[in-house]
């Protein structure tokens, strides 16, 4: 008689065991303020020794003015993201502030890993974002008071609609919800003109002219 097959037991293992090993630290303890010496991981900066954290940590002035202009776009950003707030670490939330000068724009861009809100506080913008599924896009024009959002990975844009500076902060659901530019993107990067030519239809000369504009450089 052949021998029995050893019973097999199944063991239910909670799901929180499975997830806790590949979530924020921050949501295992209190707070886990980043140790900005030390490499990020996929969950987070590691946390800074408990003895070191103070109220500052929790504390920032990054949007209580404008930031360094950026050009061509004629438009100022101040970041409260992870790297400049280390308290935010973990927590899913980070902040900017545009201020956007008569005729300029934040271009067209995405953040991979987050939603954003935004909240103008003065002036007028027209804000918007292509649906990645239709292409169409969903544009309103926004004045002091009103929100709008961007869902979490769709190409969005604003731009000054009046003849002051317009001022928004934002919101995002990541402590770092990371940032890539369309024009950076298309002509920033190590591509060749050819190649770009091919892939968007634009003459060479103005591929040139565009690439000589943005040059490789890294996103503000």
């Amino acid at each position: 008689m052949a021998p029995k097959a050893a019973p097999v037991h199944l063991v239910l293992v909670p799901l929180h065991s499975l997830v806790l090993p590949f979530s924020s630290l921050a949501l295992t303890q209190d707070f886990c303020v980043a140790d900005l010496l030390r490499p990020a991981t996929p969950s987070g900066y590691p946390c800074k020794p408990k003895a070191l954290v103070g109220s500052d940590d929790f504390y920032s002035d990054a949007l209580a003015k404008p930031g360094p202009v950026i050009q061509p776009f004629n438009t100022g950003l101040a970041s409260a993201t992870v790297k400049q707030f280390p308290g935010v670490n973990g927590l899913g939330i980070s902040a900017t502030r545009v201020d956007i000068k008569p005729g300029g724009v934040v271009p067209m861009h995405t953040h991979p890993e987050a939603s954003e809100l935004i909240f103008v506080i003065q002036g007028n913008i027209s804000a918007g974002f292509i649906s990645a599924e239709t292409n169409k896009a969903y544009v309103k024009k926004l004045g002091k008071g009103d929100l709008f959002v961007f869902p979490q990975g769709l190409l969005h844009f604003q731009y000054n609609i009046g003849n002051s500076t317009a001022i928004a902060f934002n919101a995002y659901s990541s402590p770092d919800p990371s940032l890539q530019i369309y024009d950076y993107a298309l002509f920033g990067n190590t591509l060749s003109v050819e190649y770009v030519a091919k892939g968007t239809f634009i003459d060479r000369k103005e591929i040139m002219r565009l690439k000589a504009l943005f040059g490789i450089v890294s996103v503000p």
